[in-house]
């Protein structure tokens, strides 16, 4: 009984010790040249760092002549949430292509976020962005809509704090706006347009940014709308509905002070009338005072009678009854 517990004890901690002890990974490791201790890959299991993923690294990096990469470099960026594979990758192929990285750089463009095994793609193998259709209007109010195709190649250096591939595409639109807003007529743009691609080029586009500019090329343009001509017609509408309104206004005022005079005419006839209508009062007070004698008064009326038939000769209207003419 005392054996088969010894036995049972015996392969409890066997299998413990395979389990943190990766034998077989120590073995493949030291036949592929990597020197690293069993217990130094025990430690990465407590420290919750597969072994396997930093002794693949290690043996291809090795295998590949990458001089200088331990164990506590991968271990470290492994920790700090970086892919080592991918950095070992660009690593290698940065060596292959003679392009200087250092390990150091390469971790730090992995862990900004950055693919830096497709950095390092893009810089051995430039890349070609097409840019998204842009307008623009010559200054002879034709619009144009262009289309780039802008090759770029991976900065290394500056793949760290970098602008990326929207800012290019931003800053290309910009320039190509640029050069055919400068053109007097869009047939100079049409007939050359590698003069964009000149202009755009010799801006230094690319300042700031991860990349640097090979070649702007501009692969499509066409002939859009007539802007000017638009324009035109839209400011000859809207000044057509200003001298509309404007007429509308002198029309309204017009007829306010039509309205304004009649009001006044027909005051200055009340007031008229109001005063003949006093004429018989005064008469009549003068009788009575005795400043007007009968025979005056039959005068003044003979004098009235001979006006009248003086204007119905002369072909004066007589005015109806109800309105009296003030010159009776």
């Amino acid at each position: 009984m005392e054996i088969l517990v010894i036995v049972a004890v015996a392969v409890v901690l066997f299998f413990i010790f395979i389990s943190y002890f990766p034998i077989s990974l120590w073995i493949t490791a030291q036949f592929s040249g990597v020197r690293i201790g069993l217990l130094d890959m025990t430690f990465m299991r407590i420290r919750r760092v597969p072994p396997r993923v930093i002794v693949d690294a290690l043996i291809t990096a090795e295998k590949a002549g990458l001089k200088g990469i331990t164990s506590n470099d991968l271990e470290s960026h492994y920790l700090a949430g970086g892919n080592v594979q991918k950095v070992i990758s660009a690593l290698i192929s940065a060596d292959k292509a003679n392009i200087e990285l250092s390990f150091e750089q390469a971790a730090a463009i992995d862990l900004a976020g950055r693919d830096v095994f497709e950095a390092v793609q893009i810089s051995v193998n430039p890349k070609v962005i097409t840019t998204p259709k842009v307008a623009a209007v010559a200054q002879d109010g034709i619009q144009l809509i262009a289309v780039a195709r802008v090759t770029v190649r991976a900065n290394i250096r500056r793949l760290i704090g970098g602008a990326g591939e929207d800012t290019i595409l931003a800053r290309v639109g910009e320039g190509i706006v640029t050069s055919i807003g400068s053109s007097k007529s869009h047939k100079e743009v049409l007939e050359n347009p590698d003069k964009i691609s000149k202009l755009v080029l010799s801006k230094g586009l690319d300042e700031g940014t991860a990349f640097e500019i090979l070649s702007i090329d501009i692969a499509d343009i066409d002939v859009g709308e007539n802007i000017g001509a638009k324009l035109q017609e839209d400011q000859a509408e809207a000044d057509l509905k200003v001298a509309e309104a404007k007429a509308e206004e002198r029309r309204a005022m017009a007829i306010a002070l039509e309205q304004e005079m009649k009001a006044k005419a027909q005051e200055a006839r009340a007031e008229v009338i109001a005063a003949e209508a006093e004429i018989p009062k005064a008469i009549a007070e003068a009788l009575r005072a005795g400043n007007l004698g009968v025979m005056d008064y039959l005068r003044m009326q003979n004098i009235q009678a001979d006006t009248s038939m003086r204007k119905s000769i002369g072909g004066i209207d007589t005015p109806p009854d109800n309105d009296k003419n003030p010159y009776n």
